[in-house]
């Protein structure tokens, strides 16, 4: 069994390395990028008015000033600014030359047709200067960025129509189990419906992969080898839930190795998850994790989604909180680590949900967060500060 930190570290060494592909920048939502993005102009490109008012020089102020022409946004002076006169500029308007201030309109009175003058003596500049913000040639965004709106905004300003994002990963997801059934199926006696097999497709879809769901194994050898084989053929991550626990059907781990995967580990110091099994093939990885569906939806949120990430240039760091612990927490075994749900309440604290263990699903539903006891802790008293991890 090795340590949550020696499985992470694992895992993201295996990490393909990023294929790049060019989409257009409508569809590079949630991508990654792969390649650093430089602006190609200054911006602003030329000294902006930041305010509907009047382009002038501070040294004539208040005035009265003559009008020479009014400038909207786009459109280019026609003459400079000389000593007494001054032009009606409109919010990101280009400034005209000799022009060192533009006084807001508010701060104006027309004094008589074609001459107005400044209420105050005094008036910020309210000029953006060409290429205050980004110089051509600046570095705008970096490689692994992943793109959110904002980056799309960026994207677009530097001109970068088709930006150069990673590729996605494909990945399988396959349930195993006898016990299973299709969720629009009603199980019979002894029977449960599979929840993991659309959890973990919507976990890796959520993360930008191109998921395909391949339904339930069978908990036999043959089963199991027919799916595994037929998944490798197609796809570069296969995630596998349930066969990888010590029962007398849990062939996952054999089956693997009986088909060229080198298994790098197959126990974890972490509750709940501590049979997960990850292993390295020729032209896929593996991740056997187990049936239990909090189990799964932990693993894949602490394991799986930092390695999809990584095989796309992204170095995932969960968002974090830290707060205070609103309610005590307490166990009797301490020799992993034990990963539970809280949720973060209106009152800035971090409250343990109810939950019965690693299959009481509903419980996640209640959660935003999860926290960590460490390794030898046994309790964590209320009020302590804590760091939650965000799931939400």
């Amino acid at each position: 069994m090795i340590s949550f930190d020696e499985a992470l570290a694992t895992i993201l060494s295996a990490a393909p390395p990023v294929t790049p592909q060019q989409i257009p920048l409508a569809e590079s939502l949630n991508r990654v990028l792969a390649e650093d993005v430089h602006s190609d102009v200054d911006m602003p490109p030329f000294n902006k008015s930041a305010m509907d008012g009047y382009a002038c020089r501070r040294a004539d102020l208040p005035g009265p000033l003559c009008v020479t022409e009014t400038i909207p946004a786009g459109g280019v002076p026609k003459h400079s600014i000389e000593p007494g006169t001054c032009a009606k500029i409109m919010t990101g308007a280009m400034v005209p030359e000799g022009a060192d201030s533009v006084v807001m309109v508010e701060h104006t009175e027309t004094v008589s047709e074609g001459r107005v003058r400044s209420l105050k003596p005094y008036t910020r500049s309210n000029i953006c200067i060409r290429g205050e913000d980004v110089k051509a040639g600046d570095r705008l965004l970096g490689k692994g960025t992943l793109i959110a709106p904002e980056h799309i905004a960026v994207l677009a300003g530097a001109g970068c129509a088709a930006p150069h994002v990673a590729a996605r990963p494909h990945v399988a997801v396959i349930s195993t189990g006898d016990e299973l059934v299709p969720p629009t199926e009603r199980p019979g006696l002894g029977r449960i419906r599979d929840s993991n097999g659309p959890q973990l497709t919507a976990q890796a879809a959520a993360v930008g992969a191109i998921v395909q769901y391949r339904g339930i194994a069978e908990d036999t050898e043959l089963a199991l080898e027919t799916t595994l084989l037929e998944a490798t053929a197609t796809h570069d991550v296969i995630i596998m839930s349930g066969g990888v626990s010590m029962g007398d059907f849990d062939y996952v781990p054999q089956v693997l190795t009986k088909h060229g995967f080198r298994i790098r580990f197959d126990r974890v110091a972490v509750k709940p998850g501590r049979p997960t099994t990850f292993a390295v093939g020729e032209s896929a990885v593996c991740f056997g994790l187990p049936g239990n569906p909090v189990s799964t939806f932990i693993l894949f949120e602490l394991l799986v989604k930092p390695f999809l990430y990584l095989t796309m240039g992204h170095r995932f760091s969960p968002p974090t909180i830290g707060v205070p612990l609103g309610r005590r927490l307490h166990r009797r075994k301490t020799d992993r680590d034990a990963w539970l749900p809280v949720c973060l309440t209106e009152e800035g604290l971090a409250l343990p949900v109810d939950y019965h263990g690693s299959a009481h699903a509903h419980a996640l539903t209640q959660a935003n967060g999860l926290v960590c006891m460490p390794e030898g802790v046994a309790e964590i008293a209320e009020g302590t500060p804590i760091l939650v991890r965000q799931i939400r």
